[in-house]
C-alpha cells in the first residue's frame, strides 16, 4: 500500500471514532438556522449568516418572513424594506439585493422548488459553495461537506489538513475522500455545535474535550512542552 493510501486509511478510521464521539455527544445533528423545513427560507438564511452569527439570523429573520412570507413576496418586495430588515446582519445592501434576486430567479426559473444540484445552486446570486452543501445536505440529505468558519478551524485543529490552510473549496475536497457519503452534513453540524461548545476559537475547552486522545493539535502542543522541558532540565556545560 502506497504512503497516500495509508494516510488516507488512517484518516477514515479516525474520522469514524471521531464522528461516533460526536453523534453521542449530540444524538440530533440540527442545522442551527431555524428555517421551519422550508428550503427557500434556508436558502435566505443561508445567505445572511455570512459574517454574522446564526442567533442574530435567526432573529431578524423572525421580521424578514413576517414581513415576505414566500418566495415570491420577497422577488416583489421593496429592496430598500429588505434592507432596512436585514441591516443586523451586516452587508445589509448586498445581502437584500442578493435575497430578493435569488428569490425571483427561483419563482422565475424553477417554478419554486429549489434544485437539488450544487452546480444548479451556485448559479444563484450571493450562493457559493457552502450555502449549496447545506442546502443539498439539508433539504435532500444527499452527499453535503459544510465549510463553514467552525468546520474549517476544528478539523485542522484534528488533523485532517494543515491548521494553515483555510480555503473552504480544497478543505471541502479533502473531507470529501475522508468522510463516508451521506454523513458529511450531519457531521458538519455536530462539528459547529463542537466549536461553539468546546473546542471555541478564544477559550477551547481542552480538558473537558471528549476528542482529547485524537486532537493532532494537542499532541503537537504536548511534544512541545516535552521538547521544552527537556531543554530546560538538560545539563549546561
Amino acid at each position: 500500500m502506497k504512503t497516500s493510501e495509508r494516510s488516507l486509511k488512517k484518516d477514515r478510521e479516525r474520522f469514524s471514532q471521531i464522528h461516533a464521539i460526536l453523534t453521542e455527544k449530540y444524538p440530533e445533528a440540527l442545522c442551527a438556522l431555524h428555517y421551519e423545513g422550508d428550503p427557500w427560507r434556508l436558502l435566505v438564511m443561508g445567505r445572511l449568516s455570512a459574517q454574522c452569527t446564526d442567533a442574530r439570523v435567526n432573529t431578524v429573520s423572525e421580521e424578514l418572513f413576517r414581513a415576505f412570507p414566500t418566495a415570491k413576496d420577497m422577488a416583489e418586495g421593496d429592496l430598500a424594506g429588505i434592507e432596512k430588515i436585514v441591516m443586523p446582519c451586516g452587508l445589509f445592501r448586498t445581502k437584500a439585493k442578493n435575497i430578493k434576486d435569488a428569490s425571483r430567479m427561483l419563482v422565475d426559473e424553477y417554478g419554486g422548488v429549489i434544485p437539488n444540484d450544487i452546480d444548479e445552486l451556485l448559479k444563484f446570486p450571493g450562493v457559493g459553495r457552502k450555502i449549496a452543501n447545506l442546502l443539498v445536505g439539508d433539504i435532500y440529505g444527499g452527499d453535503a461537506v459544510v465549510c463553514d468558519t467552525h468546520c474549517i478551524r476544528v478539523c485542522g485543529k484534528l488533523g485532517f489538513y494543515p491548521e494553515t490552510e483555510k480555503d473552504p473549496t480544497k478543505i471541502e475536497k479533502i473531507l470529501r475522500r475522508v468522510i463516508p457519503a451521506g454523513e458529511g452534513s450531519d457531521f458538519c453540524h455536530r462539528i459547529v455545535l463542537f466549536g461553539r461548545e468546546v473546542c471555541t476559537a478564544r477559550s477551547p475547552l481542552c480538558a473537558e474535550c471528549p476528542l482529547a486522545s485524537l486532537c493532532a493539535h494537542k499532541a503537537k502542543e504536548e511534544k512541545r512542552e516535552e521538547r521544552a522541558r527537556r531543554a530546560k532540565e538538560a545539563p549546561h556545560g
